[in-house]
């Protein structure tokens, strides 16, 4: 079986490194491409030292001709740039977007959270948003697909199945995340110049995080209920990985076990989630260099409350590895195709 051709499209960043480490592992594809803008002309070795980097391409300037040469079309690019990508793809291609240009269904909530017009309102419809546990086999009749955030993947997972099967209450839900630094992409140190990131724990984005309309969507079109939740992330003294802390309200019917053992039967043939036993204490240690994610249900001393914690490494299961997983999925792939 011929190897997928792929360009890679923003392949200097934190995400597109990582995609690019994963991607030299995968048996079924090759890299034909890779693109940028001022690093064009520089080898990626010269961005990472993996010895793995030795034989690729040199990186070039993006040009739609590319597109006539590649199976797949990866973009880890500023919020926007795959738009206009997406209107020069040919028949053959598959477009999938780690940044936010098609996660929104409706292009007003594009322009109101990213202050900038949809430049490809047409391929909205044509995309999909994909959460693969959740997702799964729908992303073989879509050419764009657009995977979600970093802090929206380590809250959905364990949400989702919870909200849907009525197992806690929709309101007051409050989520408290924490991310390696890393999320803010390679700019992070000019963003946040006024914050010491290897020693402080900063909160941002109060009420106002792009992540909040992916996450209130993504609940209304699964679990057909309007939530209501108070999100808060935080930059954290580390280079890479999530925890999430969610607090939730339990139903009548619900408790504990029964908690766990939804999401145990819900998960139990997904490859990357691990649901652990109860209050047990998990870390962004145990899942740094994978694409899994870990959830624990912990009780409080409120009996009607519990805890849900969730962690993932943002750059794999939050980023690189989840539009692997897409791809592996796609096009029938072993689901940890590149991601052993």
């Amino acid at each position: 079986m011929p190897k997928l051709k792929v360009l890679v499209a923003g392949s200097t960043g934190y995400i597109g490194i990582q995609l690019i480490k994963l991607l030299v592992k995968h048996k079924f594809v090759k890299i034909k491409y890779l693109c940028g803008n001022s690093s064009v002309g520089k080898k990626i070795s010269s961005f990472d030292e993996s010895r793995s980097f030795k034989n690729l391409p040199k990186i070039i300037k993006f040009d739609k001709k590319y597109l006539k040469d590649v199976d797949i079309v990866f973009t880890a690019l500023p919020n926007g740039e795959a738009q206009a990508i997406s209107k020069n793809l040919n028949d053959k291609n598959v477009l999938i977007d780690l940044a936010a240009d098609f996660r929104l269904e409706k292009a007003s909530d594009y322009k109101k959270w990213y202050n900038q017009k949809h430049k490809a309102l047409a391929n909205i419809k044509k995309s999909i948003y994909s959460l693969p546990e959740i997702t799964g086999k729908k992303v073989k009749d879509f050419k764009i697909i657009s995977c979600p955030g970093c802090y929206p993947t380590s809250i959905l997972i364990p949400l989702l199945p919870l909200l849907k099967y009525k197992l806690i209450k929709k309101n007051n839900i409050i989520i408290d995340s924490k991310s390696g630094y890393s999320g803010a992409g390679r700019g992070v140190h000019k963003k946040f110049k006024d914050k010491n990131l290897y020693q402080s724990l900063s909160a941002y984005g109060i009420g106002s995080h792009r992540h909040n309309p992916e996450i209130d969507q993504m609940i209304k079109r699964y679990t057909k209920v309007k939530s209501i939740f108070d999100f808060t992330p935080h930059l954290s003294p580390m280079f890479r990985g999530i925890l999430s802390t969610i607090y939730v309200d339990m139903n009548k019917s619900s408790s504990q076990s029964k908690i766990i053992k939804t999401l145990s039967n819900f998960y139990k043939k997904s490859t990357f989630v691990k649901i652990m036993s109860k209050d047990k204490l998990i870390s962004t240690n145990d899942v740094i260099n994978s694409n899994n994610c870990h959830i624990s249900i912990c009780e409080t001393k409120n009996k009607n409350r519990i805890i849900i914690l969730s962690a993932i490494d943002n750059l794999i299961k939050g980023g690189a590895g989840q539009a692997i997983q897409n791809m592996n999925i796609k096009y029938d792939f072993p689901i940890n195709a590149g991601l052993e």
